[in-house]
């Protein structure tokens, strides 16, 4: 079998991004094989490229995709041809039209689940299953910060805190941006580009500090979100948009408050079968009840992997980016 795939062969800019035809194998006894019908973008295939996550060269790039199971090993019950799937897990590879993996990473989506949305919303919705209900489980009648809130995954983080009963106040970089995170029920924004984070937090709340911080920007952001921090309040560090945070000084925690801090990863909250389907479902359900909805705000074709990239790193994107083989 043969596809068409974006490899890299060196680390760089979006240039470096090379379309080439690759053979698919047959799936093994634990594998699967997709036709894939639409691609994940995310901020890690950048951190993959630029080479801040190391892996040995050449290698794909992405975690996620949607498509239709063509193939299953011998092994696979719980799959079969025909079935409409998605995975966000595994190893990078995702940019290509067939795919064989692992089909522990797969699940099935709801008939109601275009391909296009499960792509948009699968890898995302886990992220904010881990960060909402595993990493801090969050109660109703919290006020929480969450940093890129009209992002792929900030969309649906203002979604699902407003399903909890969870105050989101959301920072963002243009008035068009704040609308969007307000419209998906961010309880209130900051345009971070002209208003004073922690200030404004402060005036929002009644001078009190809030519990806990999401933060998927990284060195930029790293002390106003502490700053933001109620004694013993967590920092959840889930990204580096702007550069990863080096030399943390452990006595920055202590003067704030004893704060704690995490630097969450998926894979160890969604870490076997069971788990993973438990999460999936949860996100499924939410979407089927109306209360996580999927917005697809760009789509490019797999070729054009590499203007995708420069219109996510230049924060030109609003809600998911998808790419189409």
């Amino acid at each position: 079998m043969q596809a068409e795939a974006v490899l890299i062969s060196q680390h760089g800019g979006p240039e470096v991004l090379e379309l080439k035809k690759i053979k698919v194998p047959q799936p093994q006894a634990d594998q699967v094989t997709i036709q894939q019908k639409a691609i994940g973008l995310n901020f890690i295939d950048i951190y993959l490229r630029t080479g801040l996550y190391k892996h040995d060269l050449p290698h794909g790039l992405g975690f996620e995709a949607a498509g239709e199971v063509v193939a299953v090993g011998a092994n696979v019950s719980h799959l079969t041809p025909g079935d409409r799937v998605v995975y966000g897990m595994g190893p990078a590879g995702a940019y290509t039209s067939l795919r064989t993996l692992d089909a522990n990473y797969v699940v099935k989506i709801p008939d109601n689940l275009s391909f296009e949305q499960a792509a948009a919303l699968y890898m995302k919705g886990l992220t904010v299953q881990c960060l909402f209900r595993q990493v801090h489980a969050l109660q109703n009648g919290q006020t929480i910060l969450f940093h890129a809130a009209a992002g792929g995954v900030g969309l649906l983080a203002c979604q699902w805190a407003k399903a909890l009963g969870v105050r989101l106040i959301g920072t963002v970089s243009t008035p068009e941006k704040a609308q969007q995170a307000l419209e998906h029920g961010a309880w209130k924004t900051i345009n971070y580009t002209q208003e004073n984070v922690v200030q404004k937090v402060l005036e929002f709340t009644d001078q009190k500090k809030l519990p806990v911080v999401y933060d998927s920007v990284g060195q930029a952001t790293w002390l106003q979100s502490l700053d933001c921090l109620a004694p013993r309040g967590l920092m959840v560090s889930f990204g580096n948009a702007s550069g990863p945070v080096t030399n943390v000084n452990l006595a920055d925690l202590a003067s704030r408050g004893s704060l704690y801090v995490t630097r969450p990863s998926m894979t160890h909250f969604v870490n076997t079968p069971q788990a993973l389907q438990a999460a999936s479902q949860e996100v499924f359900d939410l979407f089927e009840q109306g209360k996580l909805r999927v917005t697809v705000g760009q789509r490019f074709a797999l070729r054009d992997a590499a203007q995708a990239h420069k219109a996510l790193a230049a924060r030109k994107t609003i809600g998911a980016t998808v790419l189409l083989p």
